[in-house]
């Protein structure tokens, strides 16, 4: 599994002009790729290392400040762009594999004690966000 995460003040998600999934105040942004091999114990471990990561204000976490994420699930993160000019995304893993394995983060987030907002898995969706520092990284499990 791979994420990108980014440490926001506030970050929504709207799909179809609704906005489906909104955080407000210090949190993070996740967004969530899955790659064919990937199993429940990575959505585990992914969600662990969420909760723990130590990048708000302070070096404080999400369990330290009981801070909110909002989790989207993005194919693109497996994209493959080394050839030519369309990038393949034969690495990212299909909707049935993807969507429990991004649904198996969330849950385990919330029952770590989180706070979690999503996006619709498959929906075109419009991400809004005020990146806090800024803080981008980039997470493999």
């Amino acid at each position: 599994m791979r994420a990108v995460v980014q440490r926001v003040s506030q970050a929504s998600v709207t799909v179809d002009g609704r906005v489906v999934g909104e955080i407000k105040g210090p949190g993070l942004l996740v967004l969530v790729g899955v790659t064919h091999d990937d199993a429940g114990e990575r959505a585990r471990r992914l969600a662990s290392k969420l909760w723990g990561l130590r990048v708000l204000d302070g070096e404080r976490s999400c369990s330290d400040l009981d801070a909110p994420l909002l989790v989207i699930s993005q194919f693109t993160l497996y994209g493959d762009a080394r050839k030519g000019r369309r990038p393949s995304w034969t690495a990212a893993a299909p909707g049935p594999v993807a969507e429990p394995l991004v649904e198996a983060v969330v849950d385990e987030l919330r029952a770590l004690g989180a706070t979690v907002e999503t996006g619709e898995f498959g929906a075109d969706m419009k991400v809004a966000l005020t990146n806090d520092g800024p803080i981008t990284l980039i997470l493999d499990v």
